[in-house]
């Protein structure tokens, strides 16, 4: 009963802890548009990833007009994910659950390939505060790009790492089926749009 109780206060304390998909949505403000150097994509689909009843981030996924999103998962399309964080995470925890993900994911052959380029990339991971934004950017030509609330912290060349690393959200077995389903769902939900 005293466990009801402490779980009843703790839930009217904190609003966000009720905040539904949608008023999440709004609070990430997403935009219809973003421009690469090369191309402009649009807003396919957003979700929201919670975690044990609580909020995590949200995410949009982009990718050139004419292409649906499962489409946009072959290599010579440009897409974006973007990830808009409701919660801190402490960095090595994000490090953490990708390398949980892509061993999962990936055969090891690949990831002793890609070991220097996924340890630079890890390497300009940040502590994750409230409000941040990051986005995984990906152009055939110019490669995959790490942005952080607007400001570029890392890029590479190597498409295999950008498929890879895309993966964890956008690929089976990632950090979560139901946030990837949504996300490349072709039809867009009423409630995911802006």
């Amino acid at each position: 009963m005293h466990q009801l109780l402490a779980l009843t206060a703790l839930l009217m304390l904190s609003p966000s802890l009720l905040a539904n998909d949608s008023d999440r949505l709004r609070e990430a403000n997403f935009p219809e548009r973003v421009h690469q150097a090369q191309a402009t994509l649009e807003l396919k689909n957003q979700a929201v990833l919670t975690y044990l009843w609580v909020d995590v981030y949200a995410a949009a996924f982009y990718s050139e007009p004419q292409i649906d999103p499962r489409q946009a998962l072959q290599e010579r399309h440009s897409k974006r994910l973007t990830l808009y964080y409701f919660r801190d995470i402490d960095r090595e925890d994000v490090i953490e659950a990708a390398w949980i993900t892509l061993r999962r994911q990936q055969p090891d052959s690949l990831l002793a390939k890609l070991r220097y380029e996924l340890d630079a990339l890890h390497a300009s991971f940040r502590d994750i505060r409230a409000g941040d934004r990051y986005s995984l950017d990906y152009h055939p030509q110019s490669g995959l790009q790490l942005i952080r609330n607007g400001a570029r912290l890392f890029t590479s060349k190597d498409p295999q790492l950008a498929t890879a690393y895309l993966a964890i959200w956008l690929a089976p077995q990632g950090l979560s089926d139901e946030l990837r389903s949504q996300l490349l769902a072709e039809d867009r939900p009423e409630e995911s749009r802006p």
